[in-house]
């Protein structure tokens, strides 16, 4: 069972989706704590591989109140976990010119936290209208057949 926790609906509207990858992520006792109790924000935070490794930065995970020794810092890198080959294959697809890897959502799965990536292109502004314009198209398409 798959609960979700946060959903980065940014991702989305910003950039275009190629790929879609499942990793676990490190984290200390209080973040899951924090993430329990639904204290995460996924805005602004990106994904990048280095010496084969692959961080997560700039998510954020509200400090835990009754955690011991201060907790843990809410902006932290924090490691995620794929295969090897998911990690070559992200790699070279990030070596490509305008390749983002951004976290889509976090959930629980199985008791683990999850994190969705996407391996996505930046849209321009024209690219965001015209989506949004076929998005609206679309709704219209649909009330009209309600309608009926």
């Amino acid at each position: 069972m798959m609960k979700i926790i946060a959903s980065n609906r940014r991702a989305t509207h910003d950039y275009e989706i190629l790929d879609r990858y499942e990793a676990g992520i490190v984290l200390r006792g209080s973040e899951v704590k924090s993430i329990r109790d639904g204290k995460v924000n996924l805005k602004d935070s990106f994904a990048w591989v280095r010496q084969g490794e692959v961080f997560l930065v700039g998510m954020y995970i509200g400090p835990y109140g009754f955690a011991r020794d201060g907790g843990h810092n809410p902006e932290r890198e924090r490691k995620l976990l794929l295969h090897k080959r998911e990690i070559e294959q992200i790699g070279s697809k990030l070596a490509e010119k305008g390749l983002t890897l951004v976290p889509m959502k976090l959930y629980f799965k199985d008791g683990t936290v999850k994190v969705e990536l996407g391996l996505g292109r930046g849209r321009s502004t024209v690219d965001k209208r015209h989506t949004l314009r076929e998005k609206e198209a679309k709704r219209e398409m649909e009330r009209s057949f309600r309608r009926r």
